[in-house]
């Protein structure tokens, strides 16, 4: 009943982390990442299905909670980094390609389903309680799903492939806008409003990753620029944009570690599993494949020192919060097994 709408974030770490080590040469490492982000997205579909039927109303009141309702788009964004790495690590493209067009269905009724709730609902919340940085998995969901987009294209013939550019771009461009609606938002939160530990939630990290994954799509669309003729005229316009989304992502890196050091260490704040702390886990290896990702397709050869270093931050903070879950599972099961021999007794 408690499964949390955005749990669709740990297919979301565990694929661009996949991917990372792919880009990088840990062929191994990205393969096994691959298998259990399979298995990973079929429980999560298969629970998620299974709460829909069973609690139907308390999905649909999470559907439009300001709070709980942004989660919903890591389905989005789950489905399409799980299509990202059928098409580079595996080459199953038809895969790919349902994942694809799950993850546009899935946008396009989330998208209008839950902004329109919160737009006409009587009784909101005020900007203090109902906004946080979970709200920008909207941007990430969106820009997921022109990488993937981006990728597919290469593996079409003309006219789809300039049809699928043209798409994927659209989503980019719409993603930046977004982005800068919501963001001014959360920045006016957090710098107007009384801020506590417990309001830091490790989704605030998407403040980075949306930039990162907008970086990520900016880059693939740069490599494909010569398969696009409206994509080869816009390339300056394409590799400005690409570095300011790099430039963002890069500027808030400092200033979530140091909010992190404050809440855990100057204020104590109890570290805990919360699989919300997937969406910490996603931004760390989004940064990484995407800086590898815009100095290949952009020459920029002296940046490659920088997703050989953070892959290895991703891990560790991708094994930390995989031991969190599997302690918590192992918690719970234990406590299963307990009821019936005190049933027993």
């Amino acid at each position: 009943m408690d499964l949390s709408p955005a749990y669709f974030a740990m297919v979301m770490a565990t694929g661009i982390v996949s991917l990372s080590a792919h880009m990088l040469g840990m062929s191994g490492l990205a393969a096994a990442l691959f298998w259990l982000n399979i298995a990973a997205y079929v429980v999560i579909w298969l629970l998620t299905v299974l709460r829909v039927l069973w609690f139907t109303r308390r999905v649909l009141d999470d559907l439009v909670d300001h709070q709980r309702g942004p989660g919903f788009f890591t389905a989005v964004a789950g489905s399409c980094v799980l299509g990202s790495q059928f098409v580079l690590i595996s080459a199953n493209y038809r895969a790919a390609l349902s994942l694809w067009i799950l993850g546009i269905v899935l946008w396009v009724l989330l998208t209008y389903t839950i902004l329109t709730a919160f737009t006409i609902k009587e009784n909101k919340p005020s900007l203090y309680e109902g906004i946080t940085g979970a709200w920008l998995l909207a941007v990430v969901a969106t820009q997921a799903v022109a990488v993937l987009s981006a990728l597919i294209a290469l593996h079409w013939d003309q006219p789809y492939r300039l049809m699928i550019n043209f798409f994927g771009l659209s989503m980019w461009l719409w993603g930046g806008m977004l982005y800068i609606w919501m963001i001014s938002l959360i920045f006016y939160r957090y710098t107007f409003f009384r801020f506590s530990p417990s309001d830091l939630t490790p989704p605030y990290w998407i403040n980075m990753g949306a930039m990162a994954i907008s970086t990520l799509a900016g880059a693939r669309l740069i490599v494909n620029a010569p398969d696009a003729p409206f994509l080869g005229s816009l390339l300056p316009f394409l590799k400005g944009f690409t570095v300011f989304y790099w430039a963002t992502g890069t500027w808030w890196i400092p200033m979530l570690a140091i909010l992190a050091t404050w809440r855990y260490i100057y204020k104590r704040f109890p570290l805990k599993y919360d699989p919300l702390y997937w969406g910490a886990v996603f931004p760390l290896g989004m940064y990484t494949a995407c800086t590898f990702q815009m100095a290949w397709a952009m020459q920029l050869d002296f940046l490659f020192a920088v997703p050989r270093l953070f892959v290895y931050v991703a891990l560790v903070a991708w094994l930390a919060t995989f031991a969190g879950l599997c302690r918590t599972l192992g918690a719970g099961l234990f406590g299963l097994m307990r009821q019936p021999l005190r049933a027993e007794s």
